[in-house]
């Protein structure tokens, strides 16, 4: 049992680690214009991550697909900004299966993305884990999962508040919150080795 908390930490680590806060930002600005009558489009959406980042997981892992770190190093915070940016510009447009559809495409390439920027970490790790590398792997979607439900109920929650408590109508929201997120990705992306190579 003790095992199933180590790779659970991890995963958990993956999305709350200092150095490693694309995935956050990115769920964050997923979760930007949803409510809680929304939850299972949102379930969808995180199901959506986790399947994407794990597949991606596994071919990087076994060699299958293999792309160079530092492209992937510019993609993800761009693929951020794209999101923050769709949300700004659809909100108040209403939730049409468009809309649906291309956040689902979105998640899609930020999961496969950012699980191929995290298989030569992962590889160590599950190298080092002794035999029972596939439950290991599971024990780590676990931690993956449950931390991006944590996150999206706190968006939620934040909304709620900001949006009931605080009147901020639902753009003045979304403002706010892609604001920040661009804030935070911005400078990565500018500072990013990849432009001086």
């Amino acid at each position: 049992m003790s095992e199933f908390w180590i790779y659970f930490e991890i995963g958990v680590r993956h999305f709350l680690s200092r150095n490693a806060y694309e995935p956050f930002l990115f769920l964050m600005a997923l979760s930007i214009p949803f409510a809680f009558k929304d939850w299972k489009k949102l379930l969808i959406l995180a199901t959506v991550f986790s399947v994407s980042f794990a597949i991606a997981l596994l071919l990087s892992i076994y060699g299958m697909v293999l792309i160079k770190p530092e492209l992937i190093n510019i993609i993800i915070p761009l693929s951020i900004v794209v999101m923050a940016l769709y949300q700004l510009f659809t909100v108040g447009k209403g939730a049409k299966n468009g809309t649906i559809s291309v956040l689902i495409f979105l998640t899609l390439f930020f999961g496969i993305v950012d699980g191929l920027k995290f298989s030569n970490q992962f590889k160590t790790i599950l190298d080092s884990g002794g035999t029972n590398k596939s439950v290991h792997f599971f024990e780590f979607l676990i931690g993956i999962e449950v931390v991006q439900l944590a996150i999206i109920l706190g968006m939620l929650i934040l909304a709620y508040i900001a949006q009931s408590g605080f009147r901020f109508s639902k753009r003045d929201w979304t403002l706010v919150i892609t604001s920040f997120i661009i804030g935070v990705v911005f400078p990565i992306i500018i500072e990013n080795k990849f432009w001086f190579r």
